[in-house]
């Protein structure tokens, strides 16, 4: 058995010869909960259509659970659990019938786990699914994947347009169930850092279909730093200085965002001029997009100006 959960090599998917994934190449471990993030365009949900089988890759391979994601059967397709931002779902049929159909066809299916989930969301057994509020169909629709036993969960922006109480009914949810099953892996990908913060044990982040980072979120977060220095007189040009990430002015003091830079940084801003440095970290959201807008503002055909992780 494959000790990865995901595993692409140089895959690339490409429409009308524009790149939605770029020579990817990811191994995610099994188990946990691997969260990943990127701006839109990014490629999250290409990858996705490629690993799930619904689109074939361009260039390169692609598995899933140790298999080639082109020649899933319908027994791998039962390992695995998807839930996208739209839960789809018949929305002529009544949740007790989508329910008894769903048993029927998953052999490992489980009715405990069923309820468990759905029980966060009050969802009326007898109610045609068309005719459920947008947070119940979200919760009908996790507890559905997670009934059918998937070894593998991908949720994609599973919380978009969620109000706040059924998005907590679901990250409930969902963490109940991976605590529960700690063997299992769940692939969950959000722009809601406040969400990846709270669930996720690493961090996946893709920048024009490339893997550009992968930690965890609190080793991620140690290697970025805000500095905040005073210029007396003109702002000097700090932006190519080694790790530099995002600079902005804020009522004349100069935020500055740096990669892996450690105190020798403050130094070489205050021989630039600055009167006054400090420091002091960031959370993931700040992190997070001062990375993302580094990454966005460097041409496509330059390279990464910081390092992946090892």
């Amino acid at each position: 058995m494959s000790d990865y959960a995901i595993d692409t090599k140089d895959l690339c998917l490409s429409y009308q010869h524009k790149p939605a994934l770029d020579r990817l190449t990811l191994r995610l471990p099994r188990g946990g909960i691997h969260a990943f993030v990127g701006a839109n365009g990014a490629g999250k949900s290409s990858l996705f259509r490629v690993l799930l089988g619904f689109e074939p890759a361009t260039t390169g391979s692609a598995r899933i659970l140790g298999h080639d994601c082109h020649r899933l059967t319908p027994a791998l397709r039962a390992r695995i659990g998807f839930v996208n931002e739209e839960h789809t779902l018949p929305a002529w049929m009544r949740v007790r019938d989508l329910v008894a159909m769903q048993r029927r066809q998953y052999p490992r299916w489980n009715d405990a786990r069923y309820d468990e989930v759905v029980g966060h969301f009050d969802v009326d057994p007898g109610q045609r699914i068309g005719g459920l509020s947008r947070g119940e169909r979200a919760g009908l629709n996790l507890g559905v994947a997670l009934a059918q036993g998937p070894d593998l969960l991908i949720l994609d922006e599973p919380t978009l347009g969620l109000d706040v109480v059924a998005k907590r009914a679901f990250l409930e949810a969902m963490l109940q169930v991976a605590l529960t099953d700690a063997g299992n892996t769940v692939v969950y990908c959000s722009h809601q850092m406040d969400e990846i913060e709270r669930v996720a044990d690493n961090l996946v982040i893709l920048e024009r279909g490339r893997m550009r980072y992968m930690s965890g979120p609190d080793d991620f977060c140690d290697r970025i730093r805000m500095w905040v220095a005073a210029f007396p007189a003109r702002v000097p040009e700090i932006r190519q200085l080694p790790g530099v990430l995002q600079v902005q002015v804020i009522d004349h003091l100069t935020h500055v965002v740096v990669f892996d830079q450690d105190d020798g940084f403050g130094t070489r801003l205050e021989m630039l001029g600055a009167q006054s440095v400090h420091a002091m970290p960031l959370g993931l959201d700040g992190a997070v997009n001062a990375f993302l807008a580094h990454g966005h503002a460097r041409p496509a055909a330059m390279p990464a100006a910081v390092p992946l992780a090892a």
